[in-house]
């Protein structure tokens, strides 16, 4: 059989487990997972399929049977890497490589894979080696030689290869030592740029949303900027920002930000914190949805779940946009309108096509007028709590000292000031 042997052939298994009570719906989970494993350029799936469990078994996953029967397949097919789109054990891949004789990476190592390959920016490449040093400690293998020959993959704390668990352990805390060091620099760069960017009165409107529900495209249309948007997962990691002029309203930096997953491997959730947090700045929030897929409630949600994680509070005006409205039927645009019509936080569109978008951004300008306001305010030396926390919101744009205390300029937003008269 001849094909492409710069690629890895890969087998994707969804396993859909009766007693899991967090089990997703299969078909769009498998199909989920697939994307995912395409969005790799060195992998070629060649089949995919999912295996129905009554429980998971602690050494192997699956039973002997369906091990058996799998081998066979794998065998048949050439397959060189099996993707379990789930948690799997430490023990569980050791046992499943032996058995199989391929390579196994779970969902978790796939998605920190998609990471590495997609991170650009430095604080990125950080993020993700510390997101991957974290994971592979706990297992004390290296879970991506698989993809070392074809590129550096994150193969960064040896070559190929197991040596002494020990050693091992302590060469992974050595980098995430080391890691944390240059994280915390690029990080510290990055606060002084957000508090530069809170002393320019535009507001910050952050699309946020399950990934690959459109939001690059969206955000290029809106903006004219060349950032990648294909129909892939992942394909926007690094946060973008610029400058937008809406028409008849304010102008506001508009920041497209890293798409949302189920079960995002916790590493990540962790690691990227400080890319998120461009959403906890935000002075509206847009969660884009893609409409035609048939399990977008469920995306919706997990997207509901990670902003709140994240803190961000239920107060934050935010607009829900249903995208790709030029992939749905008749009956089921028709029904998206009416809803968009019923509801004011909902806009039907298109982002390829334009359709809906003017409605969308008129709504954003009248959002955002008078969105950010200047204020001066006098506060007595005893006030040192007020006068603290006006600085950890990056809102302070000057301040003089008088005899009682301080008279200190803000740019803020009703929401800042109504949260300050609290204080």
């Amino acid at each position: 059989m001849e094909h492409d042997r710069t690629q890895t052939r890969a087998w994707v298994l969804h396993p859909e487990i009766k007693s899991d009570e967090q089990r997703r719906v299969p078909e769009p989970a498998l199909e989920e997972a697939v994307a995912l494993a395409a969005a790799l350029p060195d992998l070629d799936v060649i089949g995919s399929e999912i295996v129905r469990l009554p429980r998971a078994q602690p050494g192997l996953l699956f039973g002997s049977g369906k091990i058996e029967e799998l081998a066979e397949r794998l065998h048949d097919h050439e397959i060189e890497l099996v993707l379990i789109d789930g948690p799997v054990s430490p023990v569980q891949q050791r046992n499943l490589e032996k058995a199989w004789k391929v390579k196994i990476l779970d969902r978790t190592g796939l998605i920190l894979e998609i990471f590495s390959d997609r991170a650009r920016t430095r604080e990125g490449v950080l993020q993700v080696e510390m997101a991957a040093l974290s994971y592979q400690r706990t297992r004390l293998v290296r879970a991506w030689t698989h993809l070392e020959r074809q590129r550096g993959g994150l193969g960064f704390v040896g070559g190929p290869g197991e040596t002494q668990i020990e050693a091992d352990r302590r060469a992974i805390d050595e980098q995430l030592v080391r890691l944390r060091r240059q994280l915390q620099k690029v990080v510290k760069t990055r606060t002084l740029h957000r508090a530069a960017r809170a002393k320019v009165p535009y507001p910050i409107v952050a699309l946020v949303g399950y990934t690959n529900a459109g939001k690059s495209t969206l955000f290029n249309r809106l903006t004219g900027a060349e950032v990648m948007a294909k129909d892939m997962l992942f394909a926007t990691l690094d946060p973008t920002m610029r400058r937008v002029e809406l028409p008849d309203g304010p102008e506001v930096i508009l920041s497209d930000t890293v798409g949302f997953i189920s079960n995002l491997p916790t590493e990540l959730v962790a690691a990227f914190r400080a890319t998120l947090e461009e959403v906890l700045g935000a002075d509206l929030v847009v969660h884009v949805r893609d409409i035609s897929h048939e399990d977008t409630e469920a995306q919706a949600q997990d997207v509901e779940t990670i902003l709140t994680s994240l803190g961000l509070d239920e107060d934050r005006p935010r607009l829900e946009v249903w995208n790709k409205i030029d992939l749905v039927n008749d009956d089921e645009r028709e029904a998206a309108f009416k809803r968009a019509d019923r509801d004011p936080s909902v806009f039907a569109i298109s982002a390829v096509t334009g359709e809906g978008v003017e409605p969308l951004l008129a709504e954003i300008a009248t959002k955002l007028q008078g969105a950010r306001h200047q204020e001066t305010l006098s506060l007595d030396f005893a006030e040192g709590n007020k006068r603290a926390w006006l600085f950890r919101q990056d809102v302070v744009r000057s301040e003089q000292q008088t005899e009682d205390g301080f008279e200190i300029t803000v740019l803020w937003t009703d929401r800042q000031a109504a949260q300050f008269a609290t204080l």
